[in-house]
């Protein structure tokens, strides 16, 4: 995977226009971070967390038959925490103070996640592995007992 040097700044470029914003994290959808301007929160933690919560999110879009997730919010008592897919294989995390003002965290979020969407350079997912055809009998098992018998009598 690699970081573009307009994701640092995009991010940077986040930070500036929301000033109630503590941290973002841009992580893979498997947890594993990307780039991050976080000060004070712990990158990794944040990036395997939000993972977890957007699998789970996604299960909740499916189940009610909604579509496919774009984002999640958790109000928290002392702010918010907004995550973000960003493509198939990213998602951006947001952590905010509690007088951030949601909406405007939205639109540039969003935003954000457009212009990073654009410029990701993500290694595409493993392809699947091929399907291996079922046996019709099942194979014979060599252990060691099965030829001590033999080693036996040999001597």
């Amino acid at each position: 995977m690699t970081v573009d040097t307009a994701v640092l700044t995009e991010l940077g470029n986040l930070r500036k226009r929301l000033p109630e914003l503590s941290g973002s994290v841009l992580a893979t959808t498997d947890g594993m971070v990307v780039a991050h301007d976080a000060h004070g929160i712990e990158p990794d933690s944040i990036a395997a967390l939000a993972a977890a919560h957007l699998a789970l999110a996604r299960r909740f879009a499916h189940a009610v038959n909604h579509g496919e997730l774009r984002e999640s919010v958790v109000e928290c008592d002392g702010g918010y925490i907004t995550s973000y897919t960003a493509g198939p294989n990213a998602l951006l995390t947001l952590v905010t103070t509690r007088n951030a003002n949601l909406a405007m965290v939205h639109l540039e979020a969003r935003r954000a996640v457009r212009r990073l969407v654009e410029v990701l350079v993500l290694q595409p997912p493993a392809p699947p592995l091929p399907e291996i055809p079922a046996q019709s009998a099942p194979l014979a098992r060599r252990t060691p007992m099965a030829t001590l018998q033999n080693a036996i009598r040999g001597r």
